[in-house]
């Protein structure tokens, strides 16, 4: 244990504040320059951020919301935002509840993960006697099913902190690979009336996770609450339409499909981090006009939107991808990688212009100049692989441009997820 750290629960082997300062130095950056979900992100510190795998955008979807809270309002909307990678504090239900409340989110993982270590930040109270920070918080894990096999992972007692910034570490008493993982919020840490309206953070979880395989669901069409989309899928490619008329494409990592479309109407772009559950139906977040990421789901329908049917889904010159990963601290290319890029391969085979270039960008965290110089050695990497597969050398040459071009907000991971990619440009 590091000195200065305070043991919090005597039932945890260590339950740990951090402070601003001690977690400033230690959660250096998330640099990833091409990564977009599996690649754990390199930064330049002995003690690099480790990926965050409860977080929609690493690919831990909502399953259920129950418990007495789920009566008074917390739905999959609090869900989404418990796993958002934003620290801000959030009031878990629309209706103030008994300090006895008991909520219940259920999240399923794109493939075995086994936790080292959990943590909540930013545990603070509202100056409000009607509102209160959760208290007690156990996690839960599940190798079989939604609603069976579940063993507590890890549990604490909340206590609140002095400043922003810290968060409460939470080691867990059993490590073990588990798919579904049940996040369980029950009582305030200040209750001074009889119903009180209940705030969260964030859950966070780093261990390792087995490579995911790659989804094939993305063909077909859905309909909901402002939701219309059409998707066709070739391997780890995506095309499609949503709305009245806008276009759509993107790539899949794992369970994820990270898409970019424009409306060709208002020229109004929006972003998509989407999955396709084991019922169909289709589930994500949606961002539109810069505007904060929104849930997005529908059912399987056979009445796609009236705009025109999805393109071949192909990527080549002006092609943005996030399907692209990495080892752990390193430019090395994952093999799980090799659908998206046996797909950019045989696009640029047919490319008549002469020059490519690969760009890599990064997100915003950590110093604009490291990320620039990892941003052009995994863009490097990337030209390695595509003079591999039959792409003349000469033809390629790579450009890290670090942060310098968001095309999504920096304040979440979902945002975040998709700044860091690569870009295809043609000359």
């Amino acid at each position: 244990m590091h000195d200065g750290l305070k043991t919090m629960n005597p039932d945890v082997r260590r339950s740990v504040h951090v402070s601003a300062s001690r977690a400033a130095a230690a959660t250096v950056v998330l640099a990833l320059a091409v990564a977009a979900m599996a690649g754990e992100p390199e930064v330049p510190s002995p003690t690099p951020v480790r990926l965050d795998y409860l977080t929609l955008a690493n690919g831990a979807v909502p399953v259920s919301v129950s418990g007495d809270g789920a009566m008074l309002g917390a739905s999959y909307s609090q869900a989404i935002r418990i796993v958002d990678g934003n620290p801000s504090g959030f009031v878990l239900t629309t209706k103030p509840g008994a300090e006895s409340l008991s909520t219940e989110f259920l999240y399923e993982l794109p493939a075995l993960t086994t936790f080292d270590r959990f943590a909540v930040p930013n545990v603070l109270e509202t100056p409000s006697p009607g509102t209160t920070f959760v208290r007690d918080l156990r996690i839960e894990g599940s190798s079989t099913g939604a609603a069976s096999g579940f063993v507590t992972l890890a549990s604490t007692t909340l206590q609140t902190y002095s400043a922003r910034g810290e968060h409460t570490e939470i080691l867990p008493t059993l490590q073990m690979p588990v798919r579904w993982v049940k996040l369980v919020l029950g009582g305030g840490i200040s209750v001074l009336q009889p119903n009180s309206f209940f705030e969260f953070s964030e859950i966070i979880g780093n261990g390792r996770q087995e490579s995911p395989g790659l989804l094939q669901r993305f063909t077909g069409s859905w309909k909901g609450r402002g939701v219309k989309v059409s998707l066709e899928q070739a391997g780890a490619v995506v095309a499609g339409c949503y709305d009245s008329d806008g276009t759509l494409s993107g790539t899949v990592s794992g369970n994820l499909l990270r898409a970019l479309g424009v409306s060709r109407g208002t020229g109004v772009e929006s972003s998509f981090i989407l999955t396709v559950l084991e019922d169909g139906g289709l589930f994500g977040v949606r961002s539109s006009n810069g505007a904060p990421f929104a849930m997005y789901t529908g059912a399987a329908s056979d009445v796609g939107p009236t705009c025109a049917q999805p393109s071949t889904p192909a990527l080549g010159c002006g092609a943005i991808i996030h399907g692209i990963q990495f080892d752990f601290d390193s430019a090395t290319i994952r093999s799980d990688s090799g659908p998206v890029l046996d797909a950019l391969s045989a696009g640029l085979s047919k490319e008549p212009r002469q020059l490519i270039v690969i760009e890599g960008h990064t997100s915003s965290e950590g110093g604009e100049d490291y990320n620039r110089s990892l941003s052009e050695r995994r863009a490097n990497a990337v030209v390695q692989d595509l003079v591999s597969r039959g792409i003349a050398a000469t033809r390629l040459s790579a450009a890290g441009l670090g942060e310098s071009r968001p095309i999504a907000t920096n304040d979440d991971e979902n945002g975040r997820s998709l700044n860091r990619r690569v870009e295809v440009q043609c000359r």
